[in-house]
């Protein structure tokens, strides 16, 4: 085989779906615009789809040995109240695992040390990107100087505001706010934790445990979109400080430098195609979704793992595998998409005090195992097996 794709972005889905097709055989080039790489963020929760497919890329142990099992959680309200617990047997029962909590910097760090050296190059702002019958071409600016790069594959992994989905997909719908902004963190935790989501009327806390001693908390509350604190921290304090133990506590724990602040944005208008001819989208830049059933990392980790498998043909077959890979991604994505808006709209953004006493009510009276059944559905996914490969260049899967 002697295919070359190009990957613009080195977030977590560019450096996932750059692994997945080294390891189908493809000589790969991850052009991302930051000077150096690296992962900003906090910390996420990998559910059983995600840790499959980070296990098909072969980084499955490094993985469970940064990050920390999820043990018994669940769902309260801003007093404290249970209003679902699920114990880590019953998740494991559904789901086939228990969650797993990772900071972010590590999952990406492993996924970058995963790749041959000389992948990635740093201080490359993709300019343009075009595509014919026979391959694609990047033009990027590195180092201040113009370059261009020919492909027979470009993935376009630069996330919510995608310059290759701007340049190929004009007519696309821009990303739209989804009415939250949220404050996050990861601080130095020792005492136990439960994994723990907890409502408050048009506001939602939450927090993870992740290895290493430490915990990630986020807080997002209905806003303007554009809104800015002099000191973040004690923004969030206002917000959360009066909520159960151990808000407060967390937040006590909290440095202000820790702090971030972003709004949230969703691409609510689906694409109708995540492929243009030999260049096709990865992650937030083909489906940007709203953080609520926290399946953003883990959709693009299958998307990785998906065209890396449809891929390991090579590039004499490359037009099918895009096929496949559309065909399979599209439908799930959108769907999960689709779903986390409306988990938005019934928790966090919830706001009339009728409306979330109705709905504190039913969960309340609903058996954990199917909370649990509805959890699993969103996970229930397992890593395709690859195209047969057309020369023995080619590496097994």
């Amino acid at each position: 085989m002697d295919g070359h794709a190009v990957v613009v972005g080195g977030g977590i889905g560019g450096l996932a779906g750059a692994l997945a097709l080294h390891r189908s055989g493809w000589r790969v080039t991850v052009l991302e615009r930051a000077p150096e790489l690296r992962e900003l963020g906090a910390g996420l929760t990998l559910m059983s789809n995600a840790l499959r497919g980070l296990d098909a890329l072969g980084v499955g142990p490094a993985i469970r040995a940064h990050g920390r099992v999820d043990g018994p959680g669940g769902l309260r309200t801003r007093t404290g109240r249970w209003l679902s617990r699920v114990e880590a047997a019953g998740m494991t029962g559904q789901l086939g695992t228990t969650m797993l909590g990772i900071h972010r910097a590590d999952l990406h760090g492993i996924l970058r040390d995963a790749l041959p050296p000389g992948t990635l190059r740093t201080d490359a702002e993709v300019l343009d990107v075009t595509t014919g019958p026979d391959g694609a071409r990047v033009r990027h600016r590195r180092h201040s100087e113009p370059t261009t790069l020919a492909a027979d594959l470009v993935v376009g992994a630069d996330g919510l505001r995608s310059t290759v989905r701007s340049r190929l997909w004009p007519d696309a719908a821009a990303p739209v706010y989804a009415g939250a902004t949220a404050w996050r963190a990861a601080i130095g935790w020792t005492d136990p934790l439960p994994t723990a989501v907890s409502w408050g009327p048009a506001a939602e806390f939450g927090m993870v445990p992740l290895g290493g001693g430490r915990v990630y908390w986020y807080g997002a509350v209905t806003a303007p979109a554009g809104g800015r604190a002099p000191d973040e921290l004690a923004a969030a304090r206002e917000h959360f400080g009066d909520w159960h133990d151990p808000v407060p506590a967390l937040l006590a724990a909290t440095a202000p430098e820790q702090v971030l602040r972003h709004d949230l944005y969703h691409l609510a208008t689906p694409l109708p195609s995540y492929v243009h001819g030999r260049v096709v989208l990865l992650g937030d830049a083909a489906h940007a979704m709203t953080p609520y059933l926290g399946q953003g990392a883990a959709q693009a980790i299958e998307d990785a793992v998906t065209l890396g498998a449809a891929c390991a043909g090579g590039p004499a077959h490359l037009d099918t595998a895009l096929d496949r890979y559309d065909r399979e991604r599209r439908p799930r994505t959108q769907a999960l998409a689709r779903a986390s808006a409306r988990a938005g709209r019934y928790g966090q953004q919830l706001r009339h005090p009728v409306a979330v006493a109705f709905r504190d009510t039913l969960i309340r009276l609903t058996p954990s195992a199917m909370a649990l059944r509805q959890a699993a559905r969103y996970a229930d996914w397992h890593p395709p097996l690859p195209e047969p490969a057309t020369d023995r260049s080619a590496r097994p899967w």
